[in-house]
């Protein structure tokens, strides 16, 4: 593969999770024009002093849209966290990069990416894929599939209760952890070319059955699965004191276990970051004490 490490990489959001850990593996492996655009410069003066240059970037600001992409060649567009406003945003910030002569887009969206309206965030994902094939730009899209992180959220509930609730049918989640993804996304802006889509999965489908009997193996307590409707799941969720429009993302992502789009598995991981992806039953182990253990 044709590595770009020369070229002046920007990563944007990168004061976040996976933002900071893509910056970081770029610099594991030897790019030397690094660009690290965050909302909040302070956050990230540690790798300022490793050589990045860091630069105020924020999509809802035109001024530094156009100064954040400036002389950039290849830039990791990372979702933003604004829901309901992302289609928005990031259609601004491809606008940005299109005319600052930026060579290659990366952007991390989502498995089954589609503007079903029933299909929770993947609308968003879908509008923004969109924009960047309309932009004519060559780009690397990667659907990340769900963080193995999300599980270490309610696992602790789920073994002091016993009880694992999912959708009936569930077909297998690729867990993929944030690491792994991160690694991949570092991979591909250094290395993407043309114009592709590629799932971002753990090394394995994970059924709900699958993850209740890792936790009962960490735990030595009995974890069984109650498959319920989706009505019955929102119903659940509302209970338990989550918004609707929560409740409503949540059920979506998890009929798309059922359907099948999260159990698609691929070697993409191994391809961009040379590293076989994490087991979700090493990463459960790793993590133990997030789980009450």
């Amino acid at each position: 593969m044709t590595t770009f490490s020369d070229q002046i990489l920007l990563v944007t959001g990168a004061s976040g999770h996976l933002g900071r850990l893509a910056v970081e593996e770029l610099l594991a492996r030897g790019a030397t024009r690094i660009v690290a655009g965050t909302r909040d410069p302070a956050k990230l003066a540690d790798l300022a002093e490793k050589g990045v240059e860091v630069r105020q970037l924020d999509f809802d600001d035109k001024a530094s849209l156009a100064s954040g992409f400036d002389g950039v060649d290849r830039v990791l567009i990372i979702s933003t966290d604004g829901v309901g406003r992302r289609t928005e945003q990031q259609t601004k910030a491809i606008a940005a990069a299109k005319s600052a002569g930026v060579k290659h887009m990366v952007y991390t969206s989502a498995p089954a990416a589609r503007p079903n309206p029933d299909a929770g965030l993947n609308p968003e994902h879908f509008w923004t894929e969109v924009a960047i094939a309309q932009s004519g730009l060559d780009f690397t899209v990667l659907r990340n599939h769900m963080y193995a992180e999300n599980n270490l959220m309610d696992a602790g509930h789920v073994i002091a209760s016993g009880q694992l609730f999912g959708l009936i049918g569930d077909r297998g989640t690729a867990y993929v952890t944030r690491a792994d993804a991160a690694r991949t996304a570092a991979g591909a802006l250094l290395q993407g070319e043309g114009k592709t889509i590629h799932d971002v999965t753990g090394p394995a489908a994970v059924t709900n059955q699958e993850r209740a009997a890792l936790y009962a193996e960490l735990s030595g307590k009995p974890v069984s699965v109650i498959a319920i409707t989706p009505p019955e799941l929102k119903s659940g969720m509302l209970g338990a004191g989550l918004p609707e429009f929560v409740a409503d993302l949540l059920v979506a992502f998890q009929n798309d276990a059922v359907i099948g789009y999260h159990g698609v598995v691929s070697d993409v991981v191994e391809r961009f970051s040379g590293r076989k992806p994490q087991a979700l039953a090493a990463f459960l182990a790793d993590n133990r004490a997030a789980l009450g253990l």
